[in-house]
C-alpha cells in the first residue's frame, strides 16, 4: 500500500479525479467535500467497486474546527497521513474588479487560501520529522490564471492562486528538511464544472483556441501530474511546479 492520501474538494472534477487515480494506485483515501454529499459518496463508491478503500468527509476546509476535525477523522480511519492535496477552492460569478465587494473577496481568500494553509498546517504536524512524524508529500493546487491575470473575469481568484504558488515556494524550503516534499499543479482550462458557477458553463468551448494545444483539458490529466509528485518518482522534487495547460 501506498499510503494515506487526503485530497480536498474530493467530490468532483480534478479532486474526483485524482482520488480515483489515487486509490488505484495503493493510497487509502479520504476524499473532503464541504456540500455534495451526493457526488462524494459517488467517488467512494466507485474507488470501493474497483477494491479501492476510501471515505468522504464533509468538512469546510475554511473553517479551523472542521478541518482540525477532518484530520481527526483520517487519522481514525485511515492511520497516519502520508500525502495530501489541497485541491479544495471557489470561484465567484464573472466580475470586474470595480464591482467586486469585500464579501466576496472574503470567502475567496478563505476558502482558495486560509483552506491550505490550515490544511497544510495539520498535515505537517502529522508528517514532519520534526514532530516525531515519517515524512509526506504535499501537493497545491494553482491555476495558470496565477500567471495570466484573468482580467475581466477572476482577478480576485487569479490572485489567489498567486499566494498560492508563494505559499508553495516558502513552505517547501520550510519543510523539505523535515522529510515533506511541497509543490503544487497549476491547470489551465480543463473540463470541470467550477466554470459553471463562474457563471460560464461554456468557458473552456469559448477558449479553447487560445490554447495551444487548441482544446481545453481534462481533469484525468491533471491528476497524473498530481500523483508523479507525490510519488517517489519525484524524490527529489520540492518547490516544484508543473504546468498542464495545454502549452497556454
Amino acid at each position: 500500500m501506498q499510503g494515506v492520501l487526503l485530497v480536498t474538494g474530493g467530490s468532483r472534477g480534478i479532486g474526483a479525479a485524482t482520488a480515483r487515480l489515487g486509490a488505484a494506485g495503493g493510497y487509502r483515501v479520504c476524499l473532503n467535500y464541504r456540500g455534495n454529499r451526493q457526488a462524494a459518496e459517488a467517488v467512494v463508491a466507485d474507488i470501493r467497486a474497483a477494491g479501492g478503500e476510501a471515505i468522504a468527509v464533509a468538512a469546510d476546509v475554511a473553517d479551523e474546527t472542521d478541518v482540525v476535525r477532518l484530520f481527526e477523522t483520517v487519522d481514525r480511519e485511515l492511520g497516519t497521513l502520508t500525502a495530501l492535496v489541497n485541491n479544495a477552492g471557489i470561484l465567484e460569478p464573472q466580475c470586474r474588479v470595480a464591482d467586486m465587494t469585500t464579501e466576496r473577496l472574503s470567502r475567496i481568500l478563505a476558502a482558495n487560501v486560509t483552506g491550505s494553509f490550515l490544511c497544510a498546517r495539520e498535515a505537517i504536524r502529522r508528517m514532519s520529522t520534526a514532530h516525531g512524524g515519517k515524512g509526506g508529500a504535499i501537493v497545491n493546487l494553482s491555476s495558470v490564471a496565477a500567471r495570466l491575470g484573468a482580467p475581466g473575469e477572476y482577478v480576485d481568484y487569479a490572485a489567489t492562486k498567486g499566494a498560492i504558488d508563494t505559499f508553495t515556494t516558502g513552505l517547501a524550503k520550510e519543510v523539505a528538511g523535515e522529510g515533506i516534499r511541497v509543490n503544487a499543479v497549476r491547470p489551465g482550462i480543463i473540463h470541470t464544472d467550477i466554470h459553471a458557477s463562474g457563471g460560464e458553463p461554456g468557458r473552456v468551448e469559448r477558449l479553447q483556441d487560445t490554447v495551444p494545444m487548441r482544446r481545453g483539458g481534462q481533469a484525468d490529466e491533471v491528476a497524473r501530474a498530481i500523483l508523479w509528485l507525490l510519488s517517489e518518482e519525484a524524490s527529489y522534487t520540492a518547490g516544484g511546479f508543473i504546468d498542464v495547460t495545454g502549452g497556454r
